[in-house]
């Protein structure tokens, strides 16, 4: 199977978190599954730091290189997905994971996340 992260997926899995939840992290392990992390994860990891928020350090180069590291391919955003983002009803307002959901709809991805708005877009 083809998979997307969601940003916080990503992280959790770079940095071997005890929040990444079991089902996911057999899903990452199972080498059958093909796992994708997207562009649009990078550049919410940089605005995200570029606010410079005590809460959130992340140095979005090395996750790249972890992630790649671990196998995962990196999906680019293409205007497909950029289109795709207006046929998406609005049950979530977050840019980043609208774009995430129009990506994993549009390649046909299922998107790993605990976010239960976004898992919304994938059971209509």
């Amino acid at each position: 199977m083809r998979f997307l992260l969601d940003t916080h997926m990503l992280l959790w899995s770079v940095a071997q978190s005890d929040l990444l939840p079991p089902a996911v992290a057999k899903t990452l392990a199972d080498p059958a599954n093909t796992i994708y992390f997207s562009v649009i994860n990078l550049w919410e990891l940089v605005i995200k730091t570029s606010l410079q928020r005590q809460d959130f350090r992340v140095d979005s180069l090395r996750t790249r290189h972890e992630a790649l590291g671990f196998g995962f391919r990196e999906l680019q955003v293409t205007a497909e997905h950029a289109f795709a983002v207006a046929f998406l009803p609005p049950l979530h307002r977050d840019p980043f994971d609208r774009m995430l959901i129009a990506q994993a709809r549009t390649e046909k991805l299922d998107l790993l996340t605990v976010d239960n708005q976004v898992r919304q877009y994938f059971v209509m």
